[in-house]
């Protein structure tokens, strides 16, 4: 048996709906905190089971007799690692073979974005679980570029303390086709993929890219890190808010968001999409 986590997010559905068309539905487990936004999926045959992270006796028990697990990293900031530490240890106890995890590229030490501890805390935790693994480090969702275009043809400047680093951006549906294939099919076991898009663009070629698409002339703006956190917060941004995308600068200025790999097209046999791709659909 097959099982989600997260299976109601934009990235889990997703990799729900791509599973249930390659194997039998009643071999899939997707679990969420909301089953009833995956009322459609369970029509279809698969098993819904409300789940969450916070009550590992009851992970253990519905994850009894799955083999494969996609751990799909949450979005709680402050309790992300113990809720990850919870459901790898829930998934040994139940017997889970095999665990794969939605990850981040160059999850490193040095590596100054602040999502990156969490992610680097996890992989090791299941490295150390005596579970077969699986390491998904997938790129900047190309996706998140969408509102960001809007919003700068509204304001007319795009701020960005990146620099010249450049970002391999990859789409929610190539990660998901990604974690799908690893699920689906044999001889990942103790494998990183880096899931990324086919290039690694600076945020002025993006600036140039999102004009030439619409028609429009935004301005970019390149700040230091004091500047552009300055204006985050003068936007109304929460402290938070402003340090995480302050250090996701930080670490694209240092090179740690720019490798591109073919691992994509490896696992699916597909081509990822581009950036102007997504942008050109979503315009």
């Amino acid at each position: 048996m097959i099982a989600i986590t997260g299976a109601s997010g934009g990235l889990g559905r997703r990799v729900a709906e791509l599973v249930l068309e390659q194997t039998d539905p009643q071999s899939v487990l997707l679990l969420t905190r909301t089953p009833d936004r995956l009322a459609d999926l369970a029509k279809r045959g698969a098993r819904v089971e409300k789940a969450s992270f916070k009550d590992p006796t009851g992970l253990k028990r519905v994850l009894q007799g799955v083999e494969r697990l996609l751990l799909i990293s949450t979005d709680a900031v402050g309790a992300r690692l113990e809720q990850h530490r919870q459901a790898i240890a829930a998934a040994a106890r139940a017997g889970v073979w095999h665990i794969a995890y939605t990850s981040i590229a160059q999850p490193s030490a040095d590596n100054p974005a602040l999502i990156v501890p969490d992610h680097l805390a996890t992989e090791q935790a299941i490295r150390e679980s005596g579970l077969e693994w699986t390491l998904l480090r997938n790129n900047l969702y190309a996706e998140g570029l969408v509102p960001a275009v809007q919003q700068a043809l509204e304001s007319g400047v795009w701020v960005s303390n990146a620099g010249e680093g450049r970002t391999a951006y990859v789409s929610r549906d190539d990660c998901a086709r990604a974690a799908a294939a690893v699920l689906l099919t044999d001889g990942h076991e103790r494998e990183s993929y880096d899931i990324t898009g086919p290039a690694a663009l600076t945020q002025a070629e993006l600036v140039a890219l999102a004009n030439e698409i619409h028609g429009a002339n935004i301005e970019y703006v390149d700040q230091d890190d004091e500047d552009y956190a300055v204006d985050l917060a003068a936007a109304g941004l929460p402290a938070p808010a402003v340090e995480l995308i302050v250090s996701v600068g930080q670490a694209v200025y240092s090179e740690f968001f720019q490798k591109v790999t073919t691992d994509v097209r490896a696992l699916t046999g597909q081509e990822p999409a581009t950036v102007r791709e997504i942008l050109e659909r979503n315009r």
